[in-house]
């Protein structure tokens, strides 16, 4: 008897990543599971540079900004709870000097517009449908950063508002990276704060938007995060104790599925030689002086100057 669902994938023949591969990945904490993922294995990847972001809106302004060079002035930030912030960025990018924050937000614009025209790879996680409205400037931002409730107006984005985001996300990207590779997919956060009925119709908009967007011709895939986790993996025992979040084991089971189909055979071959470095790095010998572990040292250190020989991008 089989007692769980398995998703039909195949292994994507055109465009995968291997270890020449450059990626960005955007979006939702998932994003960061996954990004965690692709450093673990010492692929060439950037994760979020403003920070999480949860929704579609805030990643196209973020690759607005970046593609115009479109750089931030203090009439952007903000004070508050002694520190200083800004509408469009996650708050741990926040800082106490106001010229340090100033900086920052603007080296990571520099920084993003250089690998959208150079990046081969984006991956885009969203996380909810459901935005926050500043209502003083009329703006939805990427974060409230703990301001007083009464200063935002909570929106559902419709189906057709997130597919014009996500087209001008794609357009954008395409005008100044024309072969860069695209893939979506849903976060399987669950965001039961906005409510359990909410959180579905939330997903549900994404879902809809995002199918009307892929076309694997284009360059532009999915990838089912989202459904794994609510069909192979539908067991409470695979998130964390708060039953929001995937656990460790949910998220390697996801990543499992997600390098069997987006990565090529040399690269999962060289994933598993690093995993296996890396293992063997976190060692800790008994006798640290003896000849064996020196031994050990040896090899491994051969190991890893033959891999930069062939990958020179590759550090420990």
């Amino acid at each position: 008897m089989k007692l769980q669902t398995q998703i039909p994938l195949s292994k994507q023949s055109h465009n995968q990543f291997n270890y020449d591969s450059e990626v960005l990945l955007l979006g939702s904490c998932f994003s960061e599971n996954i990004g965690n993922k692709f450093e673990y294995h010492k692929f060439q990847s950037t994760v979020n540079p403003f920070g999480i972001l949860f929704h579609p809106f805030a990643i196209e302004n973020l690759i607005t900004r970046a593609i115009n060079k479109d750089c931030y002035s203090e009439d952007d930030l903000f004070f508050s709870n002694e520190q200083w912030c800004c509408l469009d960025a996650h708050s741990k990018l926040n800082r106490i000097s106001k010229e340090e924050f100033l900086t920052g937000l603007n080296n990571q614009i520099d920084k993003t517009h250089a690998q959208l025209n150079n990046v081969s790879h984006i991956v885009i996680t969203l996380g909810t449908s459901w935005v926050y409205r500043h209502i003083a400037s009329d703006a939805i931002v990427a974060n409230c950063h703990k301001l007083p409730q009464k200063e935002f107006h909570k929106e559902l984005l419709s189906v057709d508002t997130i597919t014009k985001s996500l087209e001008a996300i794609v357009n954008l990207v395409k005008s100044v990276n024309p072969k860069i590779t695209f893939l979506f997919t849903v976060s399987p956060v669950r965001h039961i704060k906005d409510g359990f009925i909410e959180n579905t119709q939330s997903k549900s908009h994404l879902l809809a938007a995002i199918h009307q967007v892929i076309e694997p011709r284009k360059q532009i895939h999915y990838f089912p995060s989202y459904e794994i986790m609510m069909d192979e993996l539908r067991d409470y025992r695979f998130y964390n104790a708060d039953m929001i979040h995937p656990s460790q084991v949910a998220i390697d089971y996801i990543w499992k599925k997600f390098k069997n189909v987006w990565l090529s055979e040399e690269a999962l071959k060289t994933s598993e030689v690093i995993a296996s470095i890396q293992t063997r790095k976190a060692h800790r010998p008994f006798n640290s002086e003896s000849s064996a572990h020196e031994q050990f040292l040896t090899k491994l250190q051969t190991e890893i100057d033959d891999l930069r020989i062939k990958y020179p991008h590759i550090s420990f």
